[in-house]
């Protein structure tokens, strides 16, 4: 849920450091000597890679360090830790492009959402490799921009795509259905992507994923949202779901129950990114309640 008018301010950390005694106590006394309540905490243990990681949100209000001294004074902390962090601000309005090609449903989804207030986010650029969901970009008040894309053009039509990025002061790129491979020149240049997919990935790889299922007599289909990496489809998993199938379901009723399970599962990834719950370590994600 986007934060109401009589929310109260908060601050969020997200850390990841090497596992040692104390750690929790260093960093919710850097928040109480300051003057901050704390009023989420969640962390965990990952003793194969010997990391701790946490979220810790708390109270601005009466809080003592100005927002633009906090980060630097919890350097002062976790820099001898060996600390990676990210600092975020509840009032700080996102804002994302939604990527589509020709379906429209996660597309749908998330204007709707985002107009209901269910998403703490701003969505002011459309773009797509084909012009066919231009009137639903206008009928939300989202600028909508054709760049088609080939073999031949695509690092060329990258370009422009992150010049629209940077015009339009973008946080977060979510592929909604664009049937398009992201080139990891432009992955590297702007890391921030959320990817959905079938969760038939790879066993049923090609243009009619639902049909082969089908043929197959699959009992469960799926979707899976990810963050991009240049591996293709192999980024780190934000958020997957299922559903049955059975003897009844015919072609139809399985790309239905897909497209249901992909707008919900893009849907979850995209507001936990959005409330700073996903922190990511090599390929894997602690998704923080």
């Amino acid at each position: 849920m986007s934060k109401g008018k009589h929310q109260p301010q908060t601050a969020t950390l997200l850390i990841s450091c090497p596992d040692q005694p104390g750690l929790v106590a260093k960093f919710a006394n850097f928040i109480y000597a300051n003057g901050g309540n704390i009023i989420h905490a969640d962390q965990h243990t990952d003793f194969d890679t010997g990391l701790f990681l946490t979220r810790i949100e708390w109270q601005l209000d009466n809080f003592n360090l100005p927002r633009e001294l906090i980060d630097p004074a919890f350097a002062a902390i976790a820099q001898p830790l060996q600390a990676k962090w990210q600092l975020h601000f509840s009032d700080s309005v996102p804002r994302i492009s939604i990527w589509v090609s020709r379906q429209d449903h996660c597309l749908f989804d998330l204007l709707w959402r985002q107009k209901a207030q269910e998403l703490g986010a701003e969505i002011p650029l459309i773009i797509s490799n084909h012009p066919d969901l231009q009137p639903i970009s206008e009928q939300f008040g989202a600028d909508f921009h054709h760049i088609p894309i080939t073999q031949d053009n695509k690092a060329e039509q990258e370009v422009k795509q992150l010049e629209l990025l940077r015009h339009y002061n973008i946080d977060l790129v979510v592929l909604a259905k664009y049937m398009q491979i992201i080139r990891p020149e432009f992955i590297e240049q702007f890391p921030q992507i959320i990817n959905i997919h079938h969760s038939f990935l790879p066993a049923f790889t090609g243009a009619k994923p639902y049909h082969r299922a089908y043929q197959r007599g699959v009992k469960i289909i799926g979707a899976t949202a990810h963050y991009v990496k240049p591996e293709l489809d192999a980024g780190p998993i934000i958020e997957q779901d299922v559903v049955r199938i059975n003897h009844r379901d015919n072609v139809a009723d399985l790309i239905r129950k897909g497209k249901d399970l992909e707008r919900v599962v893009l849907a979850r990834a995209v507001r936990l990114h959005l409330q700073h719950q996903v922190l990511v370590y090599g390929n894997r994600t602690v998704v923080f309640a």
